[in-house]
């Protein structure tokens, strides 16, 4: 779960991070550095991709500069995983819903811009 954010800090799972991060099976992995900066390719989420995911939350950052691969989204869309994109505060509220609902959601959070 995600408890805090503000511009260059998240919040998750009681750990502070000025990184990004992503949670995958409820587990935080911080510094979550991508392939291509702004851009979230299939190898970036390789480990969540490998488990029996049901939604993605990808959060964008605060003006929503980073964005999804075609390459993934069409990966995506074969594995019946519905992809929500939003700015990393909207993203953080769907992501944490449907992580209470019991959901099998996995995240990927952009906290700079």
């Amino acid at each position: 779960m995600i408890s805090d954010f503000s511009f260059g800090r998240i919040v998750a799972n009681g750990q502070t991070c000025s990184n990004d991060i992503k949670i995958v099976e409820g587990t935080m992995i911080s510094d979550w550095w991508r392939k291509s900066g702004h851009t979230v390719e299939i190898e970036d989420l390789k480990d969540a991709l490998d488990t029996e995911l049901e939604i993605l939350v990808i959060g964008k950052g605060q003006p929503g500069y980073m964005k999804v691969t075609d390459s993934l989204r069409d990966l995506l869309a074969e594995k019946n995983v519905t992809l929500i994109e939003e700015p990393t505060p909207k993203a953080i509220e769907t992501f944490n819903r449907l992580y209470k609902e019991g959901r099998r959601v996995a995240g990927g959070f952009h906290v700079g811009c």
